[in-house]
Protein backbone atom coordinates (compact mmCIF):
# COMPACT_ATOMS: atom_id res chain seq x y z
CA UNK A 1 0.00 0.00 0.00
CA UNK A 2 0.64 3.52 -0.94
CA UNK A 3 -0.22 6.59 0.67
CA UNK A 4 -2.22 8.20 -1.84
CA UNK A 5 -2.57 11.98 -2.84
CA UNK A 6 -5.48 13.60 -5.01
CA UNK A 7 -6.72 16.81 -6.32
CA UNK A 8 -10.16 18.30 -6.54
CA UNK A 9 -11.33 18.51 -10.11
CA UNK A 10 -12.46 21.40 -10.69
CA UNK A 11 -15.95 21.26 -11.95
CA UNK A 12 -16.77 19.51 -9.02
CA UNK A 13 -15.47 22.22 -6.84
CA UNK A 14 -17.93 24.15 -8.55
CA UNK A 15 -21.06 22.23 -7.44
CA UNK A 16 -19.60 21.80 -4.17
CA UNK A 17 -18.73 25.95 -3.66
CA UNK A 18 -22.74 26.30 -4.98
CA UNK A 19 -23.57 24.34 -1.59
CA UNK A 20 -25.43 26.95 1.32
CA UNK A 21 -25.24 26.78 4.81
CA UNK A 22 -21.85 26.75 6.52
CA UNK A 23 -19.78 27.21 3.63
CA UNK A 24 -17.02 29.35 3.97
CA UNK A 25 -16.90 32.34 2.24
CA UNK A 26 -13.26 32.87 1.38
CA UNK A 27 -9.96 32.12 2.79
CA UNK A 28 -9.90 33.92 6.54
CA UNK A 29 -13.47 33.25 7.30
CA UNK A 30 -14.40 31.26 10.30
CA UNK A 31 -16.78 28.56 9.56
CA UNK A 32 -19.22 26.79 12.00
CA UNK A 33 -17.06 23.76 12.01
CA UNK A 34 -17.47 22.94 15.70
CA UNK A 35 -20.15 20.83 17.31
CA UNK A 36 -21.81 19.14 20.72
CA UNK A 37 -19.97 15.32 20.80
CA UNK A 38 -21.33 14.83 24.11
CA UNK A 39 -24.19 12.86 24.07
CA UNK A 40 -24.27 8.35 24.02
CA UNK A 41 -22.23 6.71 22.31
CA UNK A 42 -25.05 4.50 20.24
CA UNK A 43 -27.17 4.14 16.80
CA UNK A 44 -25.70 4.12 13.17
CA UNK A 45 -22.72 5.89 11.38
CA UNK A 46 -21.35 4.85 7.91
CA UNK A 47 -17.30 4.89 7.89
CA UNK A 48 -16.10 5.34 4.09
CA UNK A 49 -12.43 4.26 3.42
CA UNK A 50 -10.53 4.29 -0.05
CA UNK A 51 -9.49 1.15 -1.48
CA UNK A 52 -9.07 -1.51 1.11
CA UNK A 53 -11.13 -3.62 -0.19
CA UNK A 54 -10.13 -7.00 -0.17
CA UNK A 55 -6.69 -6.74 0.75
CA UNK A 56 -7.85 -5.51 4.41
CA UNK A 57 -11.17 -6.52 4.59
CA UNK A 58 -10.90 -8.95 7.26
CA UNK A 59 -8.61 -5.95 9.55
CA UNK A 60 -11.17 -3.28 9.08
CA UNK A 61 -14.12 -5.73 9.92
CA UNK A 62 -12.59 -6.86 12.83
CA UNK A 63 -12.18 -2.85 13.98
CA UNK A 64 -15.63 -2.16 13.10
CA UNK A 65 -16.69 -5.54 15.45
CA UNK A 66 -14.37 -4.57 18.49
CA UNK A 67 -15.96 -0.91 18.14
CA UNK A 68 -19.25 -2.27 18.35
CA UNK A 69 -18.68 -4.40 21.07
CA UNK A 70 -17.12 -1.53 23.42
CA UNK A 71 -20.06 0.64 22.50
CA UNK A 72 -23.22 -1.29 22.75
CA UNK A 73 -26.24 -0.38 20.49
CA UNK A 74 -23.72 1.09 18.07
CA UNK A 75 -23.99 -0.03 14.24
CA UNK A 76 -21.17 0.66 11.32
CA UNK A 77 -22.01 0.52 8.15
CA UNK A 78 -18.52 0.44 6.02
CA UNK A 79 -18.22 1.68 2.77
CA UNK A 80 -14.97 1.65 0.68
CA UNK A 81 -14.19 2.77 -2.63
CA UNK A 82 -11.90 2.50 -5.80
CA UNK A 83 -8.93 3.68 -6.20
CA UNK A 84 -10.21 5.82 -9.33
CA UNK A 85 -12.50 8.40 -9.16
CA UNK A 86 -12.48 8.91 -5.53
CA UNK A 87 -12.44 12.77 -5.59
CA UNK A 88 -14.83 13.10 -7.59
CA UNK A 89 -17.33 10.45 -5.73
CA UNK A 90 -16.74 12.50 -2.69
CA UNK A 91 -17.45 15.73 -3.61
CA UNK A 92 -20.48 14.16 -4.92
CA UNK A 93 -21.60 13.12 -1.79
CA UNK A 94 -20.52 16.47 0.23
CA UNK A 95 -22.96 18.26 -3.02
CA UNK A 96 -26.07 15.86 -2.35
CA UNK A 97 -25.94 15.97 1.21
CA UNK A 98 -24.81 12.29 1.43
CA UNK A 99 -21.16 12.66 3.35
CA UNK A 100 -20.51 9.43 5.12
CA UNK A 101 -20.23 10.34 9.04
CA UNK A 102 -16.70 9.36 9.12
CA UNK A 103 -14.71 9.71 5.60
CA UNK A 104 -11.20 8.55 5.24
CA UNK A 105 -9.68 11.81 3.23
CA UNK A 106 -5.83 12.49 2.54
CA UNK A 107 -5.40 16.29 3.81
CA UNK A 108 -5.40 18.01 0.43
CA UNK A 109 -8.76 16.89 -0.05
CA UNK A 110 -9.82 17.34 3.60
CA UNK A 111 -8.85 21.10 2.40
CA UNK A 112 -11.83 21.49 -0.50
CA UNK A 113 -14.33 20.14 2.53
CA UNK A 114 -13.08 22.00 5.05
CA UNK A 115 -13.28 25.21 3.24
CA UNK A 116 -16.49 24.88 2.76
CA UNK A 117 -17.32 24.13 6.47
CA UNK A 118 -18.28 20.56 5.93
CA UNK A 119 -16.05 18.88 8.38
CA UNK A 120 -15.88 18.85 12.23
CA UNK A 121 -13.45 21.02 13.55
CA UNK A 122 -11.80 17.88 16.09
CA UNK A 123 -10.02 20.34 18.94
CA UNK A 124 -13.80 21.36 19.22
CA UNK A 125 -14.77 17.36 19.99
CA UNK A 126 -11.61 16.20 21.56
CA UNK A 127 -9.49 17.93 23.83
CA UNK A 128 -6.80 15.02 24.02
CA UNK A 129 -5.93 15.28 20.10
CA UNK A 130 -2.74 17.28 20.63
CA UNK A 131 -1.24 14.58 23.00
CA UNK A 132 -2.62 11.48 20.90
CA UNK A 133 -1.25 12.45 17.42
CA UNK A 134 2.46 13.33 16.16
CA UNK A 135 2.68 17.00 15.61
CA UNK A 136 3.04 16.73 12.00
CA UNK A 137 0.39 14.45 11.22
CA UNK A 138 -1.81 16.87 12.94
CA UNK A 139 -0.57 19.97 11.23
CA UNK A 140 -1.35 18.07 7.79
CA UNK A 141 -4.94 19.06 8.72
CA UNK A 142 -4.71 22.94 9.60
CA UNK A 143 -5.05 25.24 6.95
CA UNK A 144 -3.72 28.74 6.09
CA UNK A 145 -6.83 31.17 6.66
CA UNK A 146 -9.06 28.29 8.15
CA UNK A 147 -9.44 27.58 12.16
CA UNK A 148 -9.39 24.46 13.73
CA UNK A 149 -8.33 21.18 12.96
CA UNK A 150 -10.32 19.35 10.10
CA UNK A 151 -9.30 15.26 10.89
CA UNK A 152 -8.15 12.84 12.96
CA UNK A 153 -4.71 10.99 11.50
CA UNK A 154 -4.45 7.43 10.52
CA UNK A 155 -1.44 6.19 8.73
CA UNK A 156 1.58 7.53 7.87
CA UNK A 157 4.81 7.10 5.86
CA UNK A 158 8.16 8.75 5.56
CA UNK A 159 11.31 9.38 3.52
CA UNK A 160 14.47 8.62 3.98
CA UNK A 161 17.55 8.17 1.67
CA UNK A 162 18.66 5.03 0.07
CA UNK A 163 22.20 4.25 -1.05
CA UNK A 164 24.09 1.53 -3.61
CA UNK A 165 26.83 0.61 -1.78
CA UNK A 166 28.09 -1.43 -4.89
CA UNK A 167 28.63 2.03 -6.61
CA UNK A 168 30.02 4.02 -3.74
CA UNK A 169 32.47 1.79 -3.14
CA UNK A 170 33.48 1.43 -6.83
CA UNK A 171 34.29 5.07 -6.51
CA UNK A 172 36.14 5.35 -3.53
CA UNK A 173 33.42 6.08 -1.41
CA UNK A 174 32.33 4.85 1.88
CA UNK A 175 28.53 3.90 1.98
CA UNK A 176 28.69 3.90 6.01
CA UNK A 177 29.56 8.11 5.64
CA UNK A 178 26.62 8.77 2.79
CA UNK A 179 25.98 12.50 2.37
CA UNK A 180 23.93 14.53 4.65
CA UNK A 181 23.15 17.78 3.09
CA UNK A 182 22.88 18.98 -0.63
CA UNK A 183 26.94 20.10 -0.75
CA UNK A 184 28.02 16.46 0.49
CA UNK A 185 25.77 15.50 -2.10
CA UNK A 186 27.20 17.26 -5.04
CA UNK A 187 30.49 16.74 -3.82
CA UNK A 188 30.19 12.84 -3.71
CA UNK A 189 28.18 13.08 -7.23
CA UNK A 190 31.91 14.39 -8.70
CA UNK A 191 33.25 11.97 -7.27
CA UNK A 192 31.50 8.96 -8.49
CA UNK A 193 31.17 10.38 -12.03
CA UNK A 194 35.35 11.43 -11.94
CA UNK A 195 36.18 8.06 -11.12
CA UNK A 196 33.31 5.97 -12.41
CA UNK A 197 31.22 7.81 -15.09
CA UNK A 198 28.64 6.76 -13.12
CA UNK A 199 25.80 9.10 -11.56
CA UNK A 200 24.64 9.40 -7.89
CA UNK A 201 21.99 12.48 -8.73
CA UNK A 202 19.19 11.49 -11.01
CA UNK A 203 16.73 13.68 -10.16
CA UNK A 204 15.61 17.69 -10.19
CA UNK A 205 14.29 19.66 -6.71
CA UNK A 206 10.95 20.25 -5.85
CA UNK A 207 9.05 22.60 -3.46
CA UNK A 208 9.86 19.87 -0.93
CA UNK A 209 13.53 20.62 -1.06
CA UNK A 210 12.87 23.79 0.21
CA UNK A 211 10.61 23.15 2.83
CA UNK A 212 13.18 20.50 3.76
CA UNK A 213 15.85 23.39 3.76
CA UNK A 214 13.67 25.67 5.96
CA UNK A 215 12.93 27.72 3.51
CA UNK A 216 9.69 29.62 3.15
CA UNK A 217 6.69 28.08 0.45
CA UNK A 218 3.27 29.65 1.89
CA UNK A 219 2.68 32.27 3.33
CA UNK A 220 0.66 31.77 6.46
CA UNK A 221 -2.27 32.48 5.49
CA UNK A 222 -2.72 30.06 3.01
CA UNK A 223 -3.28 32.70 0.19
CA UNK A 224 0.09 33.43 -1.32
CA UNK A 225 3.16 30.79 -2.33
CA UNK A 226 5.89 32.85 -1.72
CA UNK A 227 8.93 30.10 -2.52
CA UNK A 228 10.56 32.96 -5.19
CA UNK A 229 13.24 34.02 -2.54
CA UNK A 230 17.15 34.55 -3.27
CA UNK A 231 17.92 31.24 -1.03
CA UNK A 232 15.35 29.09 -2.78
CA UNK A 233 17.26 30.74 -6.47
CA UNK A 234 20.45 29.72 -4.83
CA UNK A 235 19.43 26.31 -4.27
CA UNK A 236 18.76 25.89 -7.44
CA UNK A 237 21.43 27.05 -9.27
CA UNK A 238 23.36 24.27 -7.01
CA UNK A 239 21.26 21.65 -9.17
CA UNK A 240 21.39 24.13 -11.83
CA UNK A 241 25.69 23.89 -11.89
CA UNK A 242 25.33 19.93 -11.17
CA UNK A 243 23.43 19.46 -14.65
CA UNK A 244 25.56 21.44 -16.66
CA UNK A 245 28.60 19.46 -15.28
CA UNK A 246 27.31 16.32 -16.29
CA UNK A 247 26.65 15.30 -12.49
CA UNK A 248 22.65 14.11 -13.72
CA UNK A 249 21.92 12.22 -16.84
CA UNK A 250 20.73 14.17 -19.82
CA UNK A 251 17.15 13.11 -19.77
CA UNK A 252 16.22 14.16 -16.33
CA UNK A 253 14.86 17.41 -17.58
CA UNK A 254 12.85 15.35 -20.34
CA UNK A 255 9.68 13.10 -20.45
CA UNK A 256 12.10 10.52 -21.56
CA UNK A 257 13.41 10.49 -17.61
CA UNK A 258 12.05 7.11 -15.82
CA UNK A 259 12.17 8.99 -12.43
CA UNK A 260 15.01 8.39 -9.63
CA UNK A 261 13.21 5.19 -7.93
CA UNK A 262 12.67 3.04 -11.31
CA UNK A 263 16.44 4.30 -12.14
CA UNK A 264 17.77 3.50 -8.46
CA UNK A 265 16.06 -0.29 -8.88
CA UNK A 266 18.22 -0.63 -12.20
CA UNK A 267 21.15 -0.15 -10.75
CA UNK A 268 21.77 3.02 -12.78
CA UNK A 269 21.92 5.28 -10.06
CA UNK A 270 23.58 5.48 -6.15
CA UNK A 271 20.79 7.42 -4.65
CA UNK A 272 17.13 7.54 -4.46
CA UNK A 273 14.40 8.45 -1.70
CA UNK A 274 11.68 6.05 -0.99
CA UNK A 275 9.35 5.18 2.02
CA UNK A 276 10.34 2.67 4.86
CA UNK A 277 9.77 -0.51 2.96
CA UNK A 278 11.49 0.64 -0.31
CA UNK A 279 13.92 -2.21 -0.35
CA UNK A 280 11.63 -4.63 -0.42
CA UNK A 281 9.94 -3.01 -3.64
CA UNK A 282 13.73 -2.55 -5.06
CA UNK A 283 14.32 -6.15 -4.85
CA UNK A 284 10.88 -7.56 -6.09
CA UNK A 285 12.13 -5.92 -9.35
CA UNK A 286 15.91 -6.43 -9.15
CA UNK A 287 16.83 -8.90 -6.63
CA UNK A 288 20.68 -8.49 -7.81
CA UNK A 289 20.75 -5.63 -5.45
CA UNK A 290 19.99 -7.80 -2.29
CA UNK A 291 23.04 -6.63 -0.03
CA UNK A 292 24.12 -3.81 -1.99
CA UNK A 293 21.80 -1.05 -0.11
CA UNK A 294 21.84 0.74 2.47
CA UNK A 295 20.07 4.08 3.97
CA UNK A 296 20.09 7.19 6.06
CA UNK A 297 17.91 10.10 7.40
CA UNK A 298 16.43 12.31 5.12
CA UNK A 299 18.49 15.41 4.12
CA UNK A 300 17.09 18.75 6.00
CA UNK A 301 13.54 18.41 8.00
CA UNK A 302 11.81 14.73 6.62
CA UNK A 303 8.82 15.06 4.89
CA UNK A 304 5.30 13.00 5.81
CA UNK A 305 2.67 11.48 4.12
CA UNK A 306 -0.70 11.58 5.70
CA UNK A 307 -4.55 9.72 5.73
CA UNK A 308 -7.01 10.51 8.08
CA UNK A 309 -10.48 10.14 9.29
CA UNK A 310 -12.34 13.11 8.83
CA UNK A 311 -15.83 13.58 10.02
CA UNK A 312 -18.59 15.20 8.78
CA UNK A 313 -19.87 18.35 10.30
CA UNK A 314 -23.88 17.28 9.15
CA UNK A 315 -23.59 13.88 11.00
CA UNK A 316 -26.63 13.15 12.62
CA UNK A 317 -24.94 10.87 15.29
CA UNK A 318 -21.61 13.40 15.81
CA UNK A 319 -20.88 11.50 19.52
CA UNK A 320 -20.69 8.17 17.63
CA UNK A 321 -19.40 9.32 14.32
CA UNK A 322 -16.35 10.72 16.87
CA UNK A 323 -16.07 8.20 18.82
CA UNK A 324 -15.68 5.68 16.08
CA UNK A 325 -12.59 8.23 14.10
CA UNK A 326 -10.82 8.08 17.34
CA UNK A 327 -11.16 4.00 17.44
CA UNK A 328 -10.18 3.47 14.19
CA UNK A 329 -7.35 5.82 15.09
CA UNK A 330 -6.15 4.79 18.12
CA UNK A 331 -2.54 3.44 18.65
CA UNK A 332 -3.65 -0.43 18.91
CA UNK A 333 -5.51 -0.66 15.76
CA UNK A 334 -3.10 1.68 14.34
CA UNK A 335 -0.18 -0.66 15.74
CA UNK A 336 -1.91 -3.99 14.14
CA UNK A 337 -2.57 -2.09 10.61
CA UNK A 338 1.17 -1.69 10.63
CA UNK A 339 2.01 -5.16 11.01
CA UNK A 340 -0.43 -5.57 7.80
CA UNK A 341 1.10 -3.14 5.38
CA UNK A 342 4.90 -3.03 6.34
CA UNK A 343 6.48 0.76 5.50
CA UNK A 344 2.82 2.11 7.05
CA UNK A 345 3.35 3.97 10.34
CA UNK A 346 0.97 5.06 13.16
CA UNK A 347 0.36 8.71 14.32
CA UNK A 348 -0.37 7.72 17.64
CA UNK A 349 2.50 8.97 20.01
CA UNK A 350 1.99 6.51 22.31
CA UNK A 351 3.52 3.87 19.40
CA UNK A 352 6.53 5.91 19.24
CA UNK A 353 7.56 3.58 22.51
CA UNK A 354 6.79 -0.37 21.02
CA UNK A 355 10.08 -1.48 20.32
CA UNK A 356 8.42 -3.87 17.09
CA UNK A 357 8.19 -0.68 15.53
CA UNK A 358 11.46 1.00 17.18
CA UNK A 359 14.07 -0.89 16.91
CA UNK A 360 15.97 -2.98 13.65
CA UNK A 361 16.30 -6.78 13.22
CA UNK A 362 19.77 -5.71 11.90
CA UNK A 363 18.67 -6.33 8.42
CA UNK A 364 19.04 -3.33 5.67
CA UNK A 365 15.06 -3.58 5.93
CA UNK A 366 15.15 -3.12 9.45
CA UNK A 367 17.48 -0.61 9.43
CA UNK A 368 15.61 1.41 7.02
CA UNK A 369 12.27 1.05 8.81
CA UNK A 370 14.13 1.93 12.23
CA UNK A 371 15.01 5.40 10.55
CA UNK A 372 11.93 6.37 8.87
CA UNK A 373 9.70 5.33 12.45
CA UNK A 374 12.64 7.32 14.14
CA UNK A 375 11.90 10.27 12.21
CA UNK A 376 8.04 10.73 12.45
CA UNK A 377 8.11 13.26 15.21
CA UNK A 378 9.27 16.06 13.48
CA UNK A 379 8.38 15.13 9.89
CA UNK A 380 5.97 17.43 8.03
CA UNK A 381 4.00 17.64 5.27
CA UNK A 382 6.59 19.22 2.86
CA UNK A 383 5.15 20.70 -0.46
CA UNK A 384 1.53 22.67 0.45
CA UNK A 385 -1.58 20.80 -0.18
CA UNK A 386 -3.01 24.15 -1.58
CA UNK A 387 -0.49 23.56 -4.56
CA UNK A 388 -2.25 21.38 -7.00
CA UNK A 389 -1.66 19.33 -10.45
CA UNK A 390 -1.33 22.71 -12.36
CA UNK A 391 0.31 24.56 -10.48
CA UNK A 392 3.06 21.19 -9.95
CA UNK A 393 3.52 21.16 -13.46
CA UNK A 394 3.91 25.05 -13.69
CA UNK A 395 6.59 24.71 -11.40
CA UNK A 396 8.25 21.59 -12.86
CA UNK A 397 8.19 23.98 -16.07
CA UNK A 398 9.66 26.87 -14.95
CA UNK A 399 12.36 24.39 -12.70
CA UNK A 400 13.60 22.44 -15.79
CA UNK A 401 14.32 25.64 -17.56
CA UNK A 402 16.83 27.02 -14.48
CA UNK A 403 18.37 23.88 -14.74
CA UNK A 404 18.79 23.76 -17.93
CA UNK A 405 20.03 27.31 -18.10
CA UNK A 406 17.19 28.85 -20.51
CA UNK A 407 16.31 31.48 -17.52
CA UNK A 408 17.78 32.34 -14.12
CA UNK A 409 16.68 30.75 -11.06
CA UNK A 410 15.44 33.99 -9.66
CA UNK A 411 13.81 34.54 -13.08
CA UNK A 412 12.20 30.81 -13.18
CA UNK A 413 10.71 31.19 -9.52
CA UNK A 414 9.28 34.31 -9.97
CA UNK A 415 7.47 33.22 -13.15
CA UNK A 416 6.07 30.07 -11.39
CA UNK A 417 5.18 32.43 -8.25
CA UNK A 418 3.29 34.79 -10.51
CA UNK A 419 1.30 31.86 -12.62
CA UNK A 420 0.70 29.93 -9.52
CA UNK A 421 -0.94 32.43 -7.59
CA UNK A 422 -3.04 33.40 -10.21
CA UNK A 423 -4.07 29.99 -9.90
CA UNK A 424 -4.24 29.66 -5.85
CA UNK A 425 -6.36 32.79 -5.85
CA UNK A 426 -8.96 30.88 -8.13
CA UNK A 427 -9.32 28.28 -5.59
Amino acid sequence: MKIRRIGAAGAALTVLAALGGCALNGAGTESDTGADASGDVTGEVTLQTWALKPNFTEYVEGVIADFEEEYPGTEVTWLDQPGDGYSEKVLSQAAAGELPDVTNLPPDFALSLAREGLLTDVTTVDDTVEDTYVPGALEAYQYGGIDGTFGFPWYLTTDLNYWNTEMFEKAGLDPATPPTSLDELVAQARTMKDETGEYLMSRKPGLGDFAAEGLPVLSDDGTELVFNTPEAAELLDVYRDAYADGLMPDDVLTDAYLGNSQLFTEGKVAWSTGGGNFINSVLENNPSLDGKITSSPYMGTTPLYVQGLSVSNQSKNLPTAVALARFVTNAANQEAFSTEVPGVFPSTTASQENPELAESDDTPQGDAKAIAFSNLTTAQVLQPVEVNEAMTTIINQQFAAAIAGDKTSQEALDAAVEECNKLLADQ
